[in-house]
């Protein structure tokens, strides 16, 4: 029998090789979606992300006959460890063969390094915050992933199981039809709304007119989301960091906001042309055809993701997303959009099913965060 042997990632080759791991594994799968190489990078460069200011990482590769086999990131989130006095060891980017003695090596190290910072539990996979991607994919492998899931194999759960980690949280992917959406009821309910509480959809043709208000955009963010047991405050210097990465790729006409009578936000959407396809074809690298690729899916996808959905707690159980719906429903009706499809959402986060309800949504997907306490 072979043995397996961990190495800490200390290089920028070996940095390279961890991401490019799941390029191997995942080879000829068509539901997994690869992210852009270049960014991946990126994102675990202390230099370049500015998660790293409140929180460290450390990233393992496994090896059996000098093959890598297996991955993991060690994460600890500082805000959370301190200020919330949540005493917990996460770790994400978790990929490995078929062999639950690679899984194992892998989590030991996981829990040996919560265990030198006194952590009580390890929860995985997640990533830094509420804005990287959650959870091991539990149904729904037959399903094209998005650009902001992980996808994996059927057996991960299994070695997570064997290993004594039992569900922490749960969350629902669900899809609907575009055509579900009632355009008539939304326009006649939103008038209704905008008269009541003196509201204005906010509609763009330009980023340059969303920039102003990204920063305010996620202090209701904050507010929508704080109440959420897996919540995490997003700091400024990640706000301009996602507003660099993001928001300008994201088709203006698809981020939506509503203001009250002072222009303040009191509700924002943000939604992505589906870039799944286009990742794919792309095979991690946007040169030379790659961001031919993507910009062909951002302009002329059928499919949209909805990445981010918040309303203000003062203005929540009123009505007001019926406003962005309409903003939407003129928006997609133009561009003919087909399937709506949405990211994960906690099973237990009852205001978001209630926004959805009418649309006859189907779970096509679950995932599941999982929990083991650390043994002293």
């Amino acid at each position: 029998m072979s043995e397996i042997t961990l190495k800490k990632v200390t290089s920028k080759k070996e940095l390279k090789a961890f991401v490019l791991f799941p390029f191997s594994l995942y080879k000829d799968n068509k539901y997994w979606v690869p992210p852009i190489i270049k960014d991946e990078i990126a994102n675990f460069d202390p230099k370049i992300n500015p998660v790293f200011q409140n929180a460290e990482a450390q990233f393992f590769l496994a090896y059996k006959n000098n093959q890598i086999v297996g991955r993991v990131a060690a994460i600890i989130n500082w805000f959370e460890v301190n200020q919330q006095q949540i005493k917990k060891m996460r770790f994400g980017w978790f990929d490995v063969i078929d062999d639950l003695e690679v899984s194992k090596i892998l989590i030991e190290k996981v829990q040996e390094i919560g265990k030198e910072h006194h952590l009580e539990y390890i929860e995985g996979p997640i990533g830094f915050n509420n804005l990287d991607k959650t959870g091991v994919l539990i149904e729904g492998f037959d399903h094209i992933g998005t650009m902001i899931t992980w996808y994996n194999h059927p057996y991960y759960k299994e070695h997570l199981e064997q290993l004594g980690f039992v569900k922490e949280k749960e969350y629902l992917e669900n899809k609907f039809l575009f055509k579900n959406v009632d355009g008539v009821y939304f326009d006649r309910i939103s008038n209704i709304i905008k008269r009541r509480f003196k509201l204005t959809g906010l509609d763009f043709t330009k980023t340059s007119a969303i920039l102003p208000y990204v920063d305010e955009m996620f202090e209701v963010f904050d507010k929508s989301y704080s109440k959420l047991s897996s919540y995490v405050p997003i700091s400024e210097a990640q706000i301009a960091f996602f507003k660099k990465k993001y928001i300008s790729f994201i088709n203006p006409e698809y981020i939506k906001f509503v203001v009250d009578k002072n222009n303040k936000i009191v509700a924002f959407a943000i939604v992505m042309p589906s870039f799944s396809e286009a990742l794919q074809k792309a095979k991690g690298k946007l040169f030379p055809f790659g961001i031919f690729h993507l910009l062909y899916a951002r302009k002329y996808a059928k499919d949209v993701t909805f990445y981010l959905i918040g309303v203000h707690p003062d203005y929540q159980n009123k009505g007001v997303h019926a406003i962005i719906f309409e903003q939407y429903h003129k928006t997609f009706s133009q561009k003919g959009i087909v399937n709506c499809i949405r990211t994960p959402e906690l099973e237990d986060n009852l205001a978001i099913k209630k926004i959805w309800e009418d649309f006859n949504p189907i779970t096509h997907k679950r995932r599941r965060t999982y929990k083991k306490d650390i043994q002293y």
